[in-house]
């Protein structure tokens, strides 16, 4: 759950380069986030903290208290302490910064996660 296209773009690219096996689907605000989630119970979420409609962090608390085993990785674009400690009270697995990550982190991170 992105709301910046061409970071959801690059996101894709990279997990289907890694993973060519697993689906994919993609939202941009909280309220198809939620639809989608009870749809199709994925494996592992990306979430943004910054969405339309929705802020991020609560969306995931949401999804957490509906579905404590699902994997829900948090996306920002900050590296504060404050956001890291909020990522986590929510529930979140994972607490990645946009700018700092490779394809090579993020096949590692999703294989320590997933069963892929």
């Amino acid at each position: 759950m992105e709301d910046n296209a061409p970071f959801r773009q690059i996101l894709r690219e990279s997990l289907q380069t890694s993973f060519p096996t697993i689906a994919i689907d993609e939202v941009a605000d909280g309220a198809e986030a939620l639809q989608k989630v009870d749809a199709f119970l994925p494996d592992l979420i990306f979430m943004d903290i910054q969405l339309p409609g929705e802020n991020g962090l609560e969306l995931t608390r949401k999804i957490k208290a509906l579905y404590p085993n699902m994997t829900v990785f948090i996306l920002t674009q900050h590296e504060t302490p404050e956001y890291r400690k909020a990522a986590f009270q929510c529930g979140g697995d994972c607490f990645l910064v946009k700018t700092s990550f490779s394809r090579i982190r993020l096949r590692e991170l999703v294989k320590s996660f997933c069963k892929i």
